[in-house]
């Protein structure tokens, strides 16, 4: 298969994982070239990773430093927005964070998904979960079992761990949206994808690894809340939007009361400052709004 897909990674303070990354993307042969993105890591770091990617040379291989962390979607955006610019870049496009790796035979897969329906704008890997990605109208982005375990199965929005993007589709519906910062970004993609009449989907057994998932915390409880509110009130008017809310409110109490109805991510600060950054309508980074 000739090498046409241009591979996109966002990086911030990994370089070992990053360049382990780049380095497996790189080896497929799939791939024309890797784009890295650097959302702001320090200065060692930065060193580190030039010093590590100065030793992958199989593939063509180039670096975006942003400066700062602008966030996942703004940081994917910077990686698209070359990508677009160039049209001998093919005409598919993968993101992914510095540490997923994918199974050899993931990218073909895709690839081979993609051919067998034209009408696919957005396509995501299996990370083995047995879940697919689905916005509910009250609760938001959610998993929910999958309809089967082989194959393309439509879903509402793609996996930010490996998602694959056709320039057709990016070019009708724009980039992420940046007001997301991360979370929810790769929902409010997947549902203008769907809504302009592209195909969304997740290829099952097209595996790829996501050793390094981020550990619970203040910021990630906070920007799942707050992301949901944009995306509902985007999505679905505002009536959803202040159920939504409501739900927030209930959820803020109950887990107050009763800690097992607590998620995996609680904090009673974060969610609290969702809850009042969402009705100002106050987006973006999260730095300096959660304590």
């Amino acid at each position: 298969m000739q090498a046409s897909v241009t591979v996109i990674l966002i990086h911030w303070n990994q370089p070992r994982s990053c360049a382990q990354t780049a380095r497996r993307f790189s080896a497929l042969p799939e791939v024309a070239r890797v784009v890295i993105v650097d959302n702001g890591s320090t200065a060692e770091n930065q060193r580190e990773l030039h010093e590590r990617l100065a030793a992958i040379s199989e593939r063509d291989l180039s670096l975006i430093e942003v400066g700062f962390n602008s966030g996942f979607g703004p940081a994917a955006n910077r990686g698209w927005e070359q990508w677009l610019r160039d049209e001998s870049g093919g005409e598919w496009s993968v993101v992914a964070p510095h540490d997923a790796l994918p199974a050899p035979d993931t990218l073909s897969m895709m690839l081979r998904a993609a051919d067998e329906h034209p009408d696919a704008g957005l396509l995501s890997a299996d990370v083995g979960d047995g879940l697919r990605p689905f916005v509910d109208h009250v609760f938001g982005p959610i998993l929910v079992p999958a309809a089967g375990d082989v194959g393309f199965e439509e879903v509402d929005y793609p996996h930010g761990t490996m998602m694959m993007a056709s320039r057709t589709c990016l070019s009708t519906i724009g980039l992420f949206d940046e007001r997301y910062f991360a979370y929810c970004e790769e929902a409010d993609l997947g549902l203008r994808a769907k809504k302009a009449g592209f195909d969304v989907g997740l290829v099952r057994g097209a595996m790829v690894e996501n050793p390094m998932v981020s550990t619970p915390s203040p910021t990630v409880e906070y920007l799942m809340e707050r992301n949901t509110i944009l995306l509902m009130s985007r999505h679905f008017g505002r009536r959803k939007a202040a159920m939504r809310f409501a739900l927030m409110i209930w959820q803020l109490l109950a887990g107050a009361i009763d800690p097992k109805r607590r998620t995996p991510y609680w904090s009673a600060s974060a969610r609290k400052a969702a809850i009042l950054d969402a009705l100002r309508q106050r987006w973006g980074s999260p730095v300096g709004r959660v304590g």
